[in-house]
């Protein structure tokens, strides 16, 4: 059944990306439990309107065996967003399944005095290669009369995608860095910028090559070859013209803040290192100070 609230749902994919994590981890802590054990949580955004935009979530702790969620760690956390993110609301909650359970209404109603008309995300954790949409359904909830009984109910809603400009960035970065035949990301990651390089050097080698034969040729050492200059200038012409102030502005803003995210890099590992070895000295110390008297050096 379809909601006929007709608000616009709008989804990041960072609350794609938490669910999954979610997910994927209790997976592997659960070791091979079949099957893996149910995720909840909380999604926050805003609402505009008739406009409600999905931006963020975090973890609920719900014990499905009893039915019990845990109010106060779901305040606390509450309390901590609202700090960082004084804009977002509790606009519903998440699940993982592949269809909606009994005991997803209890939740729903659990939540009901956060939000009055909570939304329900259910992303289906299976793996279907023949599906093309995303596996995630939004659910809202509608008073329905059945059977002379009003019945609270979940109804589909359809959604979009939204993405900032970070985001299109981030998960551009993850998808091609994802690890995959059993290899690290690491060694993905390592693999891709070996190939840039080689890449790189390659033209670049080219590029000497077709100097030194127009160098020959302006200084008569080689014959005119009309078809091989109409060749290379049409191919000087289709590439981007980058030597220019602003491209030289921004290509050293980009190295500037590569060298100080690096150095930062370098000082916060020499400070852990340094830090580590003053508590190894004062343990040794306080060690020798215990046998001869002597008081702490650090």
């Amino acid at each position: 059944m379809s909601s006929s609230s007709g608000l616009t749902f709008k989804l990041h994919p960072l609350v794609i990306v938490n669910i999954s994590d979610h997910y994927t981890r209790i997976k592997a802590q659960s070791g091979s439990a079949s099957p893996p054990p149910r995720v909840y949580g909380c999604v926050l955004g805003v609402q505009t309107g008739r406009t409600v935009e999905i931006f963020n979530s975090f973890e609920l702790h719900y014990d499905a065996t009893q039915n019990v969620l845990d109010r106060a760690f779901l305040e606390s956390k509450q309390e901590q967003y609202k700090k960082v993110f004084p804009k977002y609301d509790v606009l519903g909650w998440y699940s993982t399944g592949s269809d909606i359970q009994d005991s997803d209404m209890l939740i729903h109603k659990a939540l009901t005095d956060i939000n009055e008309s909570p939304v329900y995300l259910l992303l289906n954790p299976a793996i279907n290669h023949a599906q093309k949409d995303l596996p995630i359904a939004i659910f809202e909830s509608e008073l329905h009369v059945i059977e002379g009984v009003p019945s609270l109910i979940f109804v589909n809603a359809s959604y979009t995608i939204e993405t900032v400009e970070a985001e299109r960035i981030s998960v551009d970065h993850v998808a091609h860095i994802k690890p995959s035949d059993g290899s690290s990301a690491a060694t993905q990651l390592a693999a891709h910028l070996t190939g840039m390089h080689s890449a790189i050097k390659m033209l670049n080698s080219r590029i000497r090559v077709l100097h030194h034969h127009l160098v020959s040729i302006q200084k008569g050492e080689a014959p005119y070859d009309h078809s091989l200059l109409r060749q290379v200038s049409s191919l000087i012409r289709r590439l981007p013209a980058i030597d220019s102030s602003r491209f030289q502005d921004d290509f050293l803003m980009e190295y500037n803040d590569t060298l100080l995210m690096t150095y930062l890099a370098t000082i916060t590992k020499c400070s852990s290192t340094m830090n580590e070895l003053v508590d190894k000295f004062n343990t040794a110390y306080d060690k020798q100070n215990r046998r001869g008297g002597r008081s702490t050096f650090i």
